[in-house]
């Protein structure tokens, strides 16, 4: 089986903690045959670490909400080699959004890197190195992810301002707080998955996903078995086939544990 889980909110708490609940129930299905792995919203230098966490070595990982796919690879200085990166031109999103939103922080990613940005976000939110650059810069080459924030904002603020703008040439998904992930038209964790299950022979239905946000849905439905947290909003509830318990109730931990 094909089993892809989200992090933050889902197998690592939202004050970092990683239990040995989860490290162990990840090494059980592993250790069962089947193929565990990282789908997450965060940078790939930001899914690295939490990897060697968890002691994954092997296989693939899904970043920046499908925009960019890596593959770990002893051979490698760094341990690991870019599979696939998807990228787009942001000035359009970006022009729409600084118009509504002045006083929102703004930063593309550089790959493997970190990110340029209009100004410092808060301590802690994006890894790696952190350049301030005019805003027109934030355009200069294509990107693999835009991410927008919005501190004096609510999501469902948020939410609503990127149905109202019609954002057509990007995939967007909005976080737990007033966080806006933008990525290329059609680029999602589920498609980036897809691609990954094909390459390891994985059936169809072999494939189990766990998450609990806006940026999960369409994995949870891709999944043959989409598992949402039981913390997660109704929307994201509604597009997986079953609900288990909450990050504070070890959720993660019980699915897992139902594969082996």
């Amino acid at each position: 089986m094909l089993v892809a889980l989200d992090i933050d909110g889902t197998i690592l708490s939202h004050d970092d903690v990683l239990s040995d609940g989860v490290v162990e129930a990840v090494a059980a299905v592993r250790a069962a045959g089947h193929h565990v792995m990282l789908s997450s919203g965060r940078s790939l230098i930001a899914v690295l670490p939490v990897a060697e966490r968890l002691g994954l070595a092997e296989g693939y990982m899904v970043c920046s909400n499908g925009s960019v796919t890596a593959r770990f690879d002893d051979a490698s200085p760094t341990g690991y080699v870019v599979d696939e990166v998807i990228t787009f031109n942001p000035e359009g999103a970006l022009r729409l959004l600084r118009d509504e939103l002045p006083d929102a922080l703004f930063a593309v990613e550089d790959v493997g890197v970190g990110f340029r940005m209009n100004d410092l976000f808060p301590h802690g939110e994006l890894d790696g190195v952190h350049r301030v650059v005019d805003f027109e810069e934030l355009w200069s080459g294509e990107v693999t992810r835009v991410v927008v924030r919005s501190p004096g904002s609510t999501s469902e603020e948020f939410s609503e301002l990127a149905r109202s703008l019609g954002l057509s040439d990007v995939t967007y998904a909005v976080g737990w707080s007033a966080w806006m992930d933008i990525a290329p038209l059609g680029v999602t964790k589920a498609s980036a998955l897809e691609r990954v299950r094909g390459l390891l022979g994985v059936a169809p239905g072999a494939t189990v996903a766990v998450g609990d946000g806006s940026n999960d849905i369409d994995m949870l439905r891709w999944a043959g078995r989409g598992v949402a947290m039981g913390h997660a909003d109704p929307e994201v509830k509604e597009a997986a086939d079953e609900v288990t318990g909450s990050i504070d109730e070890a959720g993660a931990v019980a699915v897992l544990r139902s594969l082996v």
